[in-house]
């Protein structure tokens, strides 16, 4: 019988929380729980592609690195898009100080 491959499910844990919480409440701060589901994963299919007869689990693997980019794809996303909303208002800003708008 073969045993759980070590990390497969924390690999498919982080890239499922990767993007229900970039989505839902942190934005680009999911980022960081991608970059744990891709480690895990790479630790696991390392111990996999030693003795890949011993161990079960290796979807997992897959799906969690799967997950975990599109995690951070979407994080990327919220980043660039939360940089030109920024600049975008600070622009407005800027040109309404120079107009004499502010005083």
């Amino acid at each position: 019988m073969n045993q759980p491959l070590p990390g497969a499910s924390n690999a498919l844990t982080f890239g499922i929380l990767s993007i229900v919480l970039t989505v839902l409440c942190c934005g680009p701060f999911g980022a960081v729980f991608s970059f744990i589901g891709l480690s895990s994963a790479k630790k696991a299919e390392r111990l996999y592609e030693l003795d890949s007869t011993n161990y079960s689990g290796f979807e997992n693997v897959k799906t969690g690195r799967i997950l975990s980019y599109i995690g951070l794809a979407i994080a990327a996303l919220y980043l660039i898009f939360g940089i030109i909303y920024i600049g975008a208002i600070g622009a407005f800003l800027f040109a309404a100080a120079s107009e004499g708008g502010f005083q």
